[in-house]
């Protein structure tokens, strides 16, 4: 990819009136300040279940403009969060901000009737996406977007069966979860059934590797097919993956691979179904990542940057399957209203009117760059990634045997964080998603602090 410097329209500072020259601008003597302490404190009485950050970091926040927060003391951080990949066009960008004002003083619900909003948004859904996609669905949360993906490939295919691959993350309610690692009692520890994993080629961690130490992609094509005909009944619907893996690091797959999964799929006439709920819609410098190897899967879940903060998820179907919605009940009391509708359609407008398809491109490469010189310098770096917006560093204890350093990776993210950088934990691997509106120099900052943190974590740890 590229760096030919696209800018938007105008820059997040522009329109949200924030001085990025004074951001991170840091009033209180420790964070989370007294205000945000006293404030997590009283919420946490009655509200549970928190999220990892949450915990390693408990501050409380008032606002956010373009690419900075401010928490209730004042403070003000770099976003390199955008919400854990929601606000990928920034805090309150204003044409959103007013389309949804709009019809929450109009019409907020009618369940799935039919809108003019809603079919503005359609209508310009099947114009953006790549190949034959022009059947769509609306919910409120990613997983009820999966769930519904996988009822389209059972409905479509007329089997039960489905191939997940290790370390994907699709959800919470039990059918998403079960496509995925199962850690928790509530489940009973036991995949629903019919469910199944698989390994993905890492390229950090690879399986299997050619004789020159590159990743051998066949072998994993080869797997599959093994898999499939002696661990399965024979009753398979397709494979469920995340493009690019969010939780499980930022994980980039071999250029090839996915080819090569589009054509088994086809040979065995199995759905290919991508779960974008987190790599859509400028995120990775496409409207879909699956873009990036020009494939079009059967089925699509798209979620988090689709309504920019707005609670709106999509599936996305081939035209061959679009009727499969009619057998599923697939409507839902929330997923097409018209401030949803709005929020999304005005969000596939920025991003045209603002060229963030390609400034997130250019951010990604300008990331990478500033990555790989940070990994000559630390030896605890073991491997560095970025495609657009979407941006991993994987912590380890020693680079030979990639060992984790989980101890790390928390101390990295709370150091950042006290100095003003509002960001993602993930165990060992450090996670970064600022907004695309971003602009170089807020970009170049954050990632400085991020060294720093890495720097200090390093001469206390190794």
């Amino acid at each position: 990819m590229t760096a030919t410097n696209p800018k938007p329209a105008k820059y997040a500072s522009q329109w949200a009136k924030v001085d990025l020259t004074k951001t991170p601008h840091l009033v209180t003597p420790t964070l989370p300040g007294p205000k945000s302490k006293a404030l997590h404190q009283r919420c946490t009485k009655h509200f549970k279940g928190l999220s990892g950050q949450v915990k390693l970091f408990p501050v409380a926040f008032e606002s956010g403009f373009g690419c900075t927060l401010t928490d209730v003391d004042g403070n003000r951080y770099i976003d390199f969060s955008s919400g854990i990949y929601v606000t990928t066009l920034g805090h309150c960008h204003p044409k959103i901000t007013q389309a949804v004002q709009k019809y929450a003083g109009r019409l907020m619900n009618c369940h799935d009737f039919t809108t003019e909003i809603k079919t503005l948004l359609v209508e310009k859904l099947a114009q953006v996406l790549p190949g034959d996609l022009s059947g769509f669905q609306f919910y409120d949360c990613g997983t009820a977007a999966v769930e519904a993906g996988l009822r389209v490939m059972r409905a479509a295919t007329g089997r039960n069966e489905m191939i997940s691959c290790f370390y994907d993350f699709h959800g919470k309610t039990y059918g998403a979860v079960s496509l995925a690692n199962i850690s928790s009692q509530v489940y009973g520890r036991t995949r629903a059934p019919g469910m199944h994993m698989v390994p993905r080629p890492d390229p950090y961690h690879p399986m299997w590797t050619k004789a020159d130490g590159t990743i051998d992609t066949d072998k994993y094509i080869e797997f599959y097919a093994r898999y499939i005909e002696m661990g399965t009944v024979g009753d398979v619907a397709g494979f469920v993956l995340e493009p690019i893996q969010g939780w499980g690091g930022s994980v980039v797959p071999p250029d090839d691979f996915f080819p090569k999964l589009r054509k088994f799929c086809d040979d065995r006439k199995l759905l290919l179904m991508a779960d974008e709920v987190l790599t859509s819609w400028a995120r990775t410098g496409k409207w879909l990542c699956m873009e990036h190897w020009n494939v079009v899967p059967d089925v699509v879940s798209i979620g988090k940057g689709f309504g920019n903060g707005f609670p709106v998820t999509c599936v996305a179907v081939r035209e061959e399957h679009t009727e499969s919605f009619e057998s599923i009940s697939a409507s839902s009391s929330y997923g097409g209203n018209p401030m949803a509708c709005a929020a999304a359609l005005a969000s596939i407008e920025v991003i045209e009117e603002e060229n963030l398809l390609e400034r997130s491109t250019h951010l990604g490469t300008i990331a990478l760059d500033r990555m790989k010189k940070m990994k000559e310098q630390y030896s605890i770096i073991g491997d560095v990634r970025a495609v657009g917006c979407l941006m991993g560093i994987e912590l380890v204890k020693d680079r030979n045997t990639k060992e984790p350093f989980a101890q790390a990776g928390k101390l990295v993210y709370q150091k950042a964080f006290q100095k003003g950088l509002a960001w993602i934990p993930a165990g060992h691997i450090l996670r970064m998603s600022p907004p695309v509106v971003m602009d170089d120099e807020t970009l170049l900052k954050g990632l400085d602090m991020i060294e720093e943190a890495i720097a200090e974590t390093q001469r206390e740890l190794v």
